[in-house]
């Protein structure tokens, strides 16, 4: 009557711990309540003296429960060194000399769908008294199902977290570049833009400020992702400022380096090229701030120079060390191709990359041609070149043709 009494008051606590554990679970409380819970649960209900809880994570097995033990055990149990010989029942963990378990009389392990997900030790506080090791093994499997989930549930939020922050700096990104280009008989222009991922570190902008003034820039940041494209949102807010104030060309460069400065504290850097061109004198005035350098062509003589002059790339120095603006003149019908470094460096199946050399000679082949037939001949030879291979970096392209 004794035996049956106290299976009555054991199968009474079991189920007062399953109502706990579960209750907490239901409610949704957070992990260290839940491995508190089941601690509180294990030693006041099942009549557990020590015990300790690894739970897997990534390549390792955490401790997230101690007690009762006074010897030296690790914080982390590598998944390489636990051994699991499931046709004996029998795990094998190998440790260093200063860790030990021996004090602790049994372990269970707990899984999901073949998958180890936690080792449970234990300690009983009276030999005398049987401990349902069935029980217990389901008991930790809920709880670590239960924090698993919390976890994946966790991941899977910030995943649609960043998943929105990208989707918001993608539309800003967008918002940067011009909404349409001209496509008139005295300008033509064509972009073509492969971002690399949801939000690249390319810009390009096209400004006519007058009937007279057309700027156009392009420009490479380093980094990626929502920082990239917020610095960039800065810059371009800066660039517009300048150009309207009427500042001097030397003084837009250096202002720009400025802002970079004051805003990233020198941690990131833009490389970036700026153009002027006037209608009335004929005279393009450029900058190249570590910016791939364009390739104009003169139409007239029938060649092609790449745009050197200018500085280095913005953001490195507090002053900048040097400032060339580079100048042509008596320009009529000609063509600029600005470009990032996506498009030298895209790869072939043999990791042999595109190139500047491909890229001018291909342009010396289409002196004068049309920005939008240029483009769909250049991408075709660019797309036999790569055989679809994935680009490694953002690319963009914008060709002017002026007449």
């Amino acid at each position: 009557m004794i035996d049956e009494t106290y299976k009555y008051q054991r199968k009474e606590l079991e189920l007062k711990a399953l109502l706990e554990i579960t209750q907490a679970i239901n409610e949704n409380q957070s992990e260290a309540t839940l491995i508190n819970i089941f601690k509180f649960t294990c030693l006041v209900h099942l009549d557990i003296k020590s015990l300790i809880l690894y739970v897997a994570k990534s390549e390792v097995f955490e401790r997230k429960i101690s007690h009762g033990v006074k010897r030296k055990i690790p914080q982390t149990l590598h998944s390489s060194d636990v051994i699991d010989k499931k046709e004996s029942g029998q795990l094998q963990i190998q440790l260093s000399e200063e860790y030990t378990f021996e004090e602790l009389e049994t372990y269970l392990p707990v899984y999901h769908k073949d998958h180890m997900l936690a080792i449970l030790f234990l300690k009983r506080k009276s030999a005398e008294q049987e401990l349902d090791l069935n029980f217990t093994q389901a008991l930790a499997n809920i709880l670590v199902v239960a924090l698993e989930n919390k976890r994946f549930a966790r991941k899977q939020l910030e995943q649609e977290v960043l998943n929105r922050e990208l989707a918001i700096a993608s539309q800003v990104q967008q918002m940067l570049f011009p909404a349409s280009l001209p496509n008139t008989k005295a300008l033509k222009a064509k972009v073509t833009y492969y971002p690399h991922s949801m939000v690249g570190g390319d810009y390009y902008d096209l400004i006519e400020k007058s009937e007279d003034i057309v700027y156009f820039c392009i420009a490479d940041v380093s980094g990626k992702g929502i920082s990239a494209a917020l610095l960039m949102s800065n810059f371009q807010a800066a660039l517009r400022t300048l150009l309207r104030s009427d500042a001097d060309f030397r003084v837009i460069i250096q202002q720009l380096n400025y802002t970079l400065i004051e805003n990233t504290k020198g941690e990131r850097f833009i490389t970036f090229f700026l153009g002027e061109y006037n209608r009335k004198t004929k005279k393009l005035r450029y900058v190249n701030a570590g910016h791939n350098p364009p390739i104009l062509c003169w139409e007239k003589f029938m060649k092609s120079e790449i745009l050197e002059a200018g500085t280095t790339i913005l953001g490195a120095f507090e002053e900048l060390p040097f400032l060339e603006i580079g100048e042509r003149e008596n320009l009529t019908n000609f063509t600029i191709h600005l470009y990032t470094d996506g498009l030298t460096e895209a790869m072939n199946p043999e990791e042999e990359e595109f190139g500047e050399e491909r890229f001018q000679s291909f342009v010396d082949l289409h002196l004068g041609m049309n920005p939008e037939d240029f483009h769909q001949e250049f991408f075709g030879q660019m797309q036999s070149f790569t055989k679809k291979v994935a680009l490694r970096d953002d690319l963009t392209l914008l060709s002017l043709r002026f007449s």
